[in-house]
């Protein structure tokens, strides 16, 4: 995990503040695989808590497909998932302090969670977005049992049915502008174009609340000021210098 020193040299000066996009779609849709190869090293925090729980996993040699687990490795589970649930809050706190760009990873299933989010990043003046990752269902239960975490195959036909049918709420909520739906069922080239296509058009634009514009201001005068203050008692000693 990111240390909170690392945030320091980034924030006011980042040029992807104020920006927040949340990355959606089913189990086996291929969104996190997307997200880890196509946005590392775009200037924008990936929030992941599964990606926190399969690394303590690795760690204690947990299995995580569930259709293996015994009922002693479903408790174990659940207690590294409260423990990188509580990592990733403190990750995601620290890059708001700083107003860093977002890419917050979620599945769609709960719009009323995402919808809070959405408003409340939206209140301290961020710009907010959606990217669909979308599938098949095929396409979705064969990839689901590639993945680490696969789940039984009727977790992923009642998740997929479920997101599918928030897809127009979600579009609603974020509008057409700010909502980006892109097909993850062929050529994954293809996919990792297309969503580094559909995140880049919209993080090159600058932030475009007032309550944004009145942070930087603020952060930049703080700046000026702090460096003033500091060159101001650094000349005070250098009287004394012999």
């Amino acid at each position: 995990m990111q240390e909170f020193k690392d945030f320091l040299t980034e924030g006011v000066y980042d040029k992807h503040i104020f920006k927040a996009f949340f990355l959606a779609g089913g189990p086996g849709s291929g969104k996190s695989w997307v997200a880890a190869r196509t946005l590392e090293g775009s200037g924008l925090k990936l929030i992941n808590t599964d990606l926190g729980l399969e690394n303590y996993a690795r760690k204690v040699g947990l299995e995580l497909k569930m259709t293996a687990m015994s009922d002693f490795q479903t408790r174990q589970k659940d207690f590294l998932r409260k423990r990188s649930k509580k990592g990733t809050e403190s990750q995601l706190a620290h890059a708001i302090d700083g107003r860093l760009g977002l890419i917050l990873d979620s599945t769609a299933r709960d719009v009323p969670r995402i919808e809070r989010e959405m408003r409340a990043l939206q209140v301290i003046g961020y710009d907010t977005y959606m990217v669909f990752v979308n599938t098949t269902i095929e396409v979705a239960l064969k990839r689901n049992q590639l993945r680490p975490r696969a789940l039984p195959d009727h977790m992923v036909i009642s998740s997929h049915k479920q997101v599918q049918a928030n897809k127009a709420q979600l579009k609603n909520i974020f509008g057409s502008s700010n909502y980006e739906e892109v097909d993850n069922n062929y050529d994954l080239k293809y996919i990792n174009n297309q969503v580094y296509k559909a995140i880049n058009k919209h993080k090159k634009k600058k932030y475009s609340k007032q309550k944004a514009k009145d942070w930087y201001d603020n952060e930049i005068a703080m700046k000026k000021a702090t460096g003033a203050a500091a060159t101001k008692k650094k000349g005070f000693f250098s009287r004394f210098k012999r």
